[in-house]
């Protein structure tokens, strides 16, 4: 098997309940992260990193920022006159949740799926934050004759209420599949990256439609954990589920260790974005940075302490900022102070102000706002 042999299936909108104040004007897939990227990067990423030259990104609502993101799929070498990125159709359900949404999304997105020359399917979410080597899936389906295999995490599980745990044996095959809504303990949770066969999605999508299933998950892997062959393979790297804004602030604050921070962005496999031509970041006499990850065009002449700095930021002299994320063109003047916030695009904290919120539960701007 071969990454020419594979078309990749991302899902932009799953999940995007868990960030309600930030998936409100965009989708799960292009809320800001680490400063400069985008979460659909790091699945588009892993994909195009073992050659997958065909990707569909399937879209529901609040695409236009994941639009002007991607664009024509260039900065992921997707830009090809064959091949490469397909945005597909929105869909729509009357139904609300992440099952009913990816059940509805594949239905929509089969004919696409079914007009592809590659013989296998792989799946990713966007809630999702790792750096695969997606040949060895690839390597481990083939070698175990899998119908489907699992990237798995050992761990606390995410509060997901879809979040799929699994039981899985010596040789790797799931024997059990199970969810904890409200999250578990030490077990082996899933990572939500699939990897089958065309022929085989389209079997069972097809008993899904006839029968009127509606949960992925349950529906599709869990009722077939004793008719097919479900292996698991674990990923035992850096990898994070965000399932609430408490998640998405520690997912961002984790990266400011350096093991974490360099198995993420590894250079064997590079994470890629959409570019901008700025100037580098900009340190003015008497500031300070201490442990953060400032990216390029910011102005800096405050301090910044442990925290995100977004493209274009400017941290005015005076101005403090702590255990923060900054997202991109947010504006901090003097002697203002910022602790456990996290800000949206365009944000502006004018003179003298405080803020503070906590680790497990940060303060969120909305984009644009002025305080």
């Amino acid at each position: 098997m071969t990454g020419q042999n594979i078309v990749g299936i991302v899902f932009s909108n799953a999940y995007d309940e868990c960030l309600p104040e930030l998936t409100g004007l965009r989708t799960m897939g292009s809320v800001p992260f680490a400063g400069r990227y985008r979460l659909i990067d790091f699945a588009l990423s892993n994909m195009v990193n073992a050659d997958i030259e065909k990707v569909g990104v399937i879209t529901k609502s609040n695409y236009q920022s994941l639009m002007d993101h991607l664009g024509t799929g260039k900065p992921w070498d997707l830009s090809r006159k064959t091949e490469g990125m397909f945005l597909l159709p929105p869909f729509s359900t009357a139904e609300q949740g992440s099952n009913v949404d990816k059940i509805a999304s594949l239905k929509g997105a089969m004919s696409f799926i079914s007009r592809s020359n590659e013989e296998y399917v792989l799946f990713s979410d966007c809630n999702t934050v790792f750096n695969a080597d997606v040949r060895d899936i690839m390597d481990f389906h083939t070698e175990k004759d899998a119908d489907i295999t699992i990237l798995y995490k050992h761990g606390n599980s995410p509060a997901l209420q879809d979040a799929m745990i699994m039981d899985v044996d010596s040789d790797g095959r799931v024997t059990k599949v199970s969810f904890a809504p409200s999250g578990a303990e030490d077990v082996n949770y899933s990572l939500n990256m699939i990897l089958m066969k065309k022929s085989l999605l389209e079997r069972l999508m097809n008993e899904a439609i006839s029968q009127n299933l509606t949960d992925f998950e349950s529906d599709i892997i869990q009722k077939n954990v004793d008719k097919l062959k479900i292996y698991g393979l674990e990923f035992k790297d850096y990898a994070v589920t965000i399932d609430s804004m408490a998640s998405y602030f520690k997912a961002n604050m984790s990266l400011l260790e350096p093991e974490n921070c360099l198995n993420l962005f590894n250079a064997e496999r590079p994470v890629y974005t959409k570019l901008k031509d700025d100037m580098p970041a900009t340190y003015g006499i008497g500031s300070s940075v201490k442990n953060s990850l400032v990216a390029n065009g910011c102005i800096i002449d405050g301090e910044v302490e442990n925290s995100i700095v977004f493209r274009g930021a400017r941290i005015e002299k005076g101005a403090v900022v702590k255990n923060s994320i900054v997202m991109q063109d947010t504006y901090i003047a003097q002697n203002s102070v910022i602790n456990c916030v996290i800000t949206d695009k365009n944000v502006v904290v004018t003179p003298n102000k405080t803020l503070s919120g906590a680790e497990n539960y940060p303060v969120y701007i909305g984009k644009g706002i002025v305080i």
